[in-house]
């Protein structure tokens, strides 16, 4: 299910994660060739991004939401 970027933080390995409208956290990773996400890089890269979608899985496999 597709939900849009609402915010970011970092985790404990500093790697950034995607905060989802629907209450999940999504790791956004840029590791080319294999992930390509130069946005990820860059404050203005993710402010970019907010409001897009990312396919979220925890939503389709019911999971409850993320806690920091």
């Amino acid at each position: 299910m597709n939900q849009s970027i609402i915010g970011y933080h970092k985790d404990e390995e500093g790697h950034w994660v995607a905060e989802l409208k629907c209450g999940h956290f999504q790791h956004v990773r840029h590791k080319p060739p294999f992930i390509n996400r130069p946005w990820v890089v860059t404050q203005q890269g993710r402010d970019s991004m907010l409001g897009e979608e990312l396919n979220c899985r925890k939503c389709d496999s019911g999971a409850p939401k993320d806690k920091l």
